[in-house]
């Protein structure tokens, strides 16, 4: 297994977050040597900065929390975040849309995204806390078929974030062709290695810290 800091991406996405919490955060994953920070798309420029020196990653979340706006806005907001250096994108599935059973909008709002950044990695997040088991398994298919790198599960701003029977219904639409990103209430070490031991390939957290160092955090994300 690789190191347990090279799963974590160091996440702060509360809409009370500063400046000053923003470089925090990067300073953090620089020291435990995170895979990424992720921001919401207004910190993506001063999150890149902060970490010109790293191998530290920046991660930009687009239509979040609620994945429901329209196609064009995410993809205005996609091009906005590459430009200012964001290297990944963790883009919030159109769950309504989905429980509408209108599966073509679904996945062309998700192509349209990967369509702009066909050179960076895409995680489509799923909002499981909403769905049902078939769909879920019907949205990861989407996300899969959509071209993205990544299924996640959660944006942490739902009413629950990962399960474990989650995690195993996305892993079971394709084995290897995707990777899988947990997140929302991943708080400590035992917590972590359960989902990478399910393969998982990154852990969205903002107890990261808590996480390598084998302690308990408070956090709600």
């Amino acid at each position: 297994m690789k190191l347990l800091n090279t799963y974590i991406d160091h996440t702060l996405l509360k809409p009370t977050a500063t400046k000053s919490d923003i470089i925090k955060l990067c300073e953090e994953a620089i020291e435990y040597k995170f895979f990424s920070v992720c921001v919401n798309s207004c910190y993506v420029k001063l999150a890149k900065s902060e970490l010109k020196n790293s191998e530290v990653k920046v991660c930009s979340v687009i239509g979040f929390p609620l994945g429901a706006m329209s196609t064009q806005a995410k993809v205005e907001e996609t091009k906005s975040a590459l430009d200012d250096g964001a290297d990944e994108i963790d883009m919030v599935i159109n769950v309504g849309l989905l429980k509408s059973k209108d599966f073509d909008a679904v996945w062309k709002d998700i192509e349209a995204v990967k369509k702009v950044m066909p050179n960076n990695i895409l995680k489509v997040i799923l909002e499981t806390c909403y769905l049902n088991e078939v769909e879920i398994i019907k949205a990861s298919e989407l996300a899969i078929q959509s071209g993205a790198d990544f299924i996640k599960t959660s944006t942490g701003f739902g009413t629950g974030g990962a399960t474990v029977n989650d995690v195993k219904l996305m892993k079971s639409v394709c084995k290897d062709c995707t990777k899988i990103k947990a997140s929302g209430g991943i708080r400590d070490q035992k917590t972590a290695l359960t989902y990478i031991n399910l393969g998982v390939s990154r852990l969205g957290t903002s107890s990261g810290i808590a996480i390598v160092k084998g302690e308990q955090s408070n956090s709600t994300y």
